[in-house]
């Protein structure tokens, strides 16, 4: 995880370099350094809007299971507690953990836990009903604290080295994978309330953190010694999300004031309008303070417990290194109905700008804890439409993480694409009508098969993201259907036709055109060995 691969270069003394030092890898500023107050600003600034979409997302999950679909006030309320809290969190691990530059923030791993727990709960919903959803919040609250203790005492006794003999990457892939696997049926419904939008927000992060993500924007930038000078801002790498959210909110809001959306909220598409949660900004209050028991004093269920506490081990296999911390115990005290875990997303920022200082996540803890005492913050973020945020959901279910690598990306996005649209579509089959019945069935049984949905995606994106041969496993794949078909066929024989049918057609010259056929011009088996072991030795040589 994100703690042992900063481990090596970022622990031990300051290690400060300059473009001149010839190893341009090692960080500018390591873990003791302090950058220019102006940097360490813009840095902070920088590593809260990478973790922005992360963080935000699980709230607005929550809100169903609280019981807080028709109260947006309250949401943005629950909005500044995560933020409140992940910069508490964060600030306290960089000071009293293991003081490296790592983000906390909520986790998706009790998300699923979370909302099973609150199914079994009251289901009365209600736009008035508070003591309804504060009893929901208690109870989340009291499970959290109680199953977290598990987590701090595998920290400190030190028996993670003993349990991770037993755990492997293979109970660690499948655990994680369904952290988000597992929220489709959310991500359906709120992608679904207007399809146009959700799809160009998804568009928009995948070209953003996929295809430009490499591309430099100019900046000016100024120094003692190059003194005014053009840098180089990896803007679409570092802020993916919330560029997608940003432009896709614009376009929301401008065909919401040209009324092209649908005024009427039965209607397919109102969802997507800005105006939907009504005056929630202005009523809003400007400063709201978070504290332990704010929703009263927390109560335990023992399902919640168990549930939770199988949450918190997937939590701890995503980050191993800071197990230990107390974050996810302070998390449910402040009843954020979520815990903590480290944000892997800053990695990129970390790597780009080669800024390791903990002073500067230091400094994006304290942002953190700004925007969750600002009330109309999280009353702006409760506005963003619905389908924009079933959009951000597509990408972050699929991949949590937008700097991982482009086959992770690729495979993740399919396979949460290939749940979601099936289910949605099985759930709306009058959704598809273009007016022609025979097109409506063909589209029905596409878009309901979940392999032919995946397949298409994964090929789309394999083919279009930029990537060598090598990272697309090209090579090894060729490479090993060769080495298979040298070893099983010895000699040309074994394609040969009865009764003779092969010398005839050999010597046939219209035969060489037809790839099914034996012909003399065909390449022979030896031929082919030596073209397999050309490729393996290939291969060999460039890993």
């Amino acid at each position: 995880m994100w703690d042992f691969q900063v481990d090596d270069h970022l622990k031990g003394k300051a290690c400060k370099t300059s473009e001149t030092d010839g190893d341009r890898n090692k960080p500018t500023y390591c873990v003791t350094d302090v950058p220019p107050w102006y940097l360490c600003i813009f840095l902070a600034i920088q590593h809260y809007l990478t973790a922005f979409g992360g963080i935000i997302s699980i709230p607005l999950i929550l809100s169903e299971g609280l019981c807080l679909q028709h109260d947006s006030l309250t949401q943005s309320q629950l909005i500044n507690n995560i933020f409140f809290v992940s910069g508490l969190c964060t600030i306290l691990q960089v000071i009293f953990g293991v003081r490296l530059p790592i983000l906390q923030g909520g986790t998706f791993a009790l998300v699923t836990p979370a909302m099973a727990l609150l199914s079994i709960l009251v289901n009365t919903s209600s736009p008035v009903f508070i003591e309804v959803w504060q009893t929901r919040m208690r109870t989340l609250q009291g499970s959290i604290m109680v199953a977290s203790i598990l987590q701090v005492l595998v920290g400190f006794s030190g028996l993670i080295g003993f349990l991770m003999r037993f755990i492997g990457p293979l109970t660690i892939a499948p655990t994680v994978s369904l952290i988000g696997l597992s929220l489709y049926d959310s991500a359906g419904v709120k992608a679904g309330s207007h399809w146009g939008i959700s799809a160009m927000t998804t568009v928009l992060i995948i070209l953003f953190s996929q295809y430009l993500r490499r591309i430099p924007i100019p900046v000016p930038a100024y120094d003692k010694i190059k003194k005014l000078r053009v840098s180089k801002f990896f803007l679409f790498q570092i802020m993916p999300i919330l560029l997608g959210i940003a432009v896709s909110w614009l376009v929301c809001y401008l065909l919401t004031i040209y009324d092209v959306l649908p005024s009427d909220p039965d209607e397919y598409g109102y969802l997507a309008r800005t105006d939907v949660k009504g005056n929630v900004v202005s009523e809003a209050s400007w400063f709201t303070f978070t504290y332990p028991g704010k929703w009263g004093l927390p109560t335990v269920s023992l399902a919640g417990v168990v549930g939770i506490i199988a949450g918190i081990i997937c939590s701890m296999a995503e980050s191993v290194g800071d197990y230990h911390a107390f974050g996810s115990l302070l998390a449910g005290a402040f009843g954020t109905g979520n815990g903590t875990t480290s944000f892997s997303e800053n990695v990129a920022a970390l790597g780009i700008t080669r800024v390791g200082s903990r002073t500067v996540i230091l400094l994006s803890g304290f942002v953190m804890i700004l925007m969750g005492i600002l009330g109309k913050i999280g009353a702006i973020f409760t506005t963003i439409p619905t389908p924009v945020i079933g959009g951000m959901f597509m990408i972050m279910f699929g991949s949590t993480d937008m700097n991982s690598s482009r086959n992770i990306f690729i495979f993740g996005f399919s396979m949460f694409s290939a749940l979601v649209i099936p289910n949605w579509i099985m759930k709306n089959p009058t959704f598809l009508d273009t007016g022609v019945k025979e097109v409506d069935q063909v589209l029905q049984i596409l878009l309901t098969t979940h392999m032919f949905v995946g397949g298409f995606l994964g090929f789309f994106l394999d083919n279009t993201i930029p990537g060598t041969k090598r990272e697309r496993g090209l090579l090894a794949w060729e490479n090993v259907y060769l080495q298979d078909s040298s070893s099983s066929l010895e000699t040309d024989e074994v394609y040969d036709l009865p009764f003779g049918i092969t010398s005839h057609l050999q010597s046939q010259s219209w035969a060489r055109y037809i790839p099914f056929c034996p012909h003399k011009g065909h390449r022979s088996q030896s031929e082919d060995n030596h073209v397999s072991q050309s490729l393996g030795s290939e291969y060999s040589t460039r890993i």
